[in-house]
């Protein structure tokens, strides 16, 4: 079993057990896809970014995190670097590789940030730079994966557990290919 670093989670099992079963869409979810079998956490490991944004005079530096699995995963963005309290040590063999090639994640990273960028209006962009530097840290981010099912085809329900939030297709398409590879 490895040890890993994480971002310190901010829901407990029992906390998820009662997401999963909590309120209207948990009665939806088990009545389309059968009961709650069982959950797990698994953590998936994500590369840190020190990302320079420039756009007009003023360069704005953050921090970002992308999954280095497929780089599909939602972005993590941070004020700062985290710091060794912010994370914990976990033994675990529930996590999948990092398999991700770096130039490929550059890429990955720098269209997410551009996407971030034009949402929050594109008519105020002026001649957008973004740089990328990969800094060295083993950083994963902890998850709660429910297992549904009536038969041998098991559906999941996905959240995460630093945000607190639940997550949708294109999480469970990352779990559910990491699971059946």
């Amino acid at each position: 079993m490895a040890t890993i670093s994480t971002l310190r989670p901010n829901v407990t099992r029992a906390e998820a057990l009662e997401e999963f079963h909590r309120g209207l869409s948990g009665f939806l979810r088990r009545a389309r896809w059968g009961v709650l079998r069982s959950i797990a956490e698994a953590y998936v490991p994500f590369r840190l970014y020190r990302v320079e944004i420039v756009s007009g005079a003023v360069p704005q530096v953050s921090w970002f995190a992308l999954d280095a699995v497929s780089g599909s995963l939602d972005l993590y963005q941070f004020d700062h670097r985290p710091e060794e309290t912010e994370l914990v040590r976990v033994e675990t063999r529930n996590r999948p590789s990092s398999t991700l090639d770096d130039a490929l994640a550059v890429r990955l990273l720098e269209d997410k940030i551009q996407r971030l960028i034009f949402q929050t209006g594109f008519f105020r962009v002026r001649h957008l730079q973004i740089r990328a530097e990969l800094i060295p840290l083993d950083l994963h981010v902890p998850y709660w994966i429910g297992f549904y099912g009536r038969d041998e085809t098991p559906r999941l329900h996905v959240m995460d557990a630093v945000r607190r939030r639940c997550e949708g297709a294109k999480a469970r398409a990352f779990f559910e290919r990491w699971l059946a590879g």
